[in-house]
């Protein structure tokens, strides 16, 4: 049931970001914003592929960890068993060096266990952090496209410059075109939180909080620029629901 409400969460998830798709194709269609979002559907296809391989355990790995430990616990057995023969022919510098090289192969040991123990997380927690950085070049193109789109740039007074951004929006459509911004900001959050709704692994889980920081951040900036336009602005509400879908 768990994993079915997670799949679930998936889908929804991507077909909101397939409606946030055909909405810009439907009011933009010469705006790159759509074929960004369109990336992010794309990303957002492979999410139930990546989600599956990171809780699918690895046996290979597994396995491999347990011999090398029951390697070690040989070795250690047999260490003990020839401490036990042999100590009363010992002298100490025997003695000292027959540690030492005990102790270096539990040492080696050792490491490689820790090492194939924690392979499986990291090769899992990596997976994560791919997948998250993905999301976030996603967040910070949807920022760059905004960049541009200064509600003062519709005052009277403004001044152009030589070389000014092209600005070719109406105070609703550029209020709509900031609102499809925060929208598909708070999709990205979205979609990175779903590789670690089941996966609990801490630095991974950093790295999708970060992500919602980035995301929040970027949508608080964007409202503020809807604020100011709708303080400026003195005709109908800029914010009404889209009309047929667009």
């Amino acid at each position: 049931m768990k994993r079915s409400k997670c799949i679930l969460i998936a889908q929804e998830i991507r077909k909101t970001i397939e409606r946030l798709h055909a909405r810009m194709k439907d009011r933009f269609p010469e705006s790159n914003l759509a074929n960004i979002c369109k990336e992010l559907h794309e990303i957002s296809k492979e999410t139930d592929q990546t989600v599956q391989w990171i809780a699918k355990p690895n046996y290979l790995l597994r396995f491999g960890t347990y011999g090398l430990i029951l390697i070690a616990a040989l070795v250690l057995l047999e260490f003990l068993s020839q401490l036990d023969v042999r100590a009363d022919g010992l002298n100490l510098a025997e003695f000292v060096q027959m540690v030492a090289s005990a102790l270096d192969t539990l040492v080696l040991l050792g490491a490689g266990i820790v090492f194939l123990v924690t392979l499986e997380n990291r090769r899992k927690r990596n997976r994560v952090i791919h997948a998250v950085n993905r999301l976030r070049c996603i967040a910070h193109i949807v920022d760059m496209h905004q960049l541009t789109k200064d509600p003062d740039s519709i005052a009277e007074h403004t001044i152009s410059t030589v070389h000014p951004p092209q600005r070719a929006l109406s105070p609703y459509e550029l209020a709509r075109y900031l609102d499809y911004c925060t929208e598909m900001l708070s999709l990205v959050s979205k979609a990175a939180f779903l590789y670690v709704q089941d996966y609990h692994d801490s630095v991974a889980a950093e790295a999708v909080n970060d992500l919602e920081d980035l995301t929040n951040g970027l949508s608080s900036k964007m409202w503020q620029k809807i604020m100011i336009l709708s303080a400026t602005e003195t005709g109908g509400p800029l914010m009404k629901p889209d009309v047929g879908g667009a």
